[in-house]
């Protein structure tokens, strides 16, 4: 069997609107991470980026069940000894409201060079407004 390669002139890419306001935030990760990394195309490949276009909508209001607004927990580290700083959900959000969902959708794409370009396909606004209006967007319900 032959791999296929798909010429990226031959992909025909498609810009979504997705509003993940009320909406779980593993499921709305879920469903922009397959969007984006073209799983849902019937010429999908692993190795290429043939994904369409994500523009993330109210990414501030989006929900977590339970108490998970003050157990869940977000880690980075400085570089330094000692330099690892922990924030939960709620500090995150008033702090970088896009960050928990863009995090989610970051863990659900593939590690390296290609999910840092896919990631790039993904725009979050916090707001209910967005800039990309002259792409012609079509809705998403979850």
């Amino acid at each position: 069997m032959k791999t296929i390669f798909i010429k990226p002139a031959q992909v025909e890419r498609k810009w979504f609107v997705i509003d993940a306001q009320d909406k779980a935030l593993g499921r709305v990760a879920a469903r922009v991470a397959a969007i984006v990394r073209g799983k849902e195309k019937p010429i999908f490949a692993p190795h290429q980026e043939m994904g369409d276009f994500v523009v993330v909508v109210n990414a501030d209001k989006v929900a977590v069940t339970g108490r998970k607004a003050q157990q869940k927990l977000y880690h980075h580290h400085s570089g330094y000894p000692g330099g690892l700083k922990t924030q939960n959900f709620e500090k995150l959000l008033e702090r970088h409201p896009t960050s928990p969902l863009e995090l989610a959708i970051k863990g659900m794409l593939p590690k390296g060079p290609l999910g840092r370009k896919l990631l790039k396909n993904v725009k979050l606004y916090a707001g209910a407004e967005h800039p990309h209006e002259a792409q012609n967007p079509s809705a998403i319900e979850l």
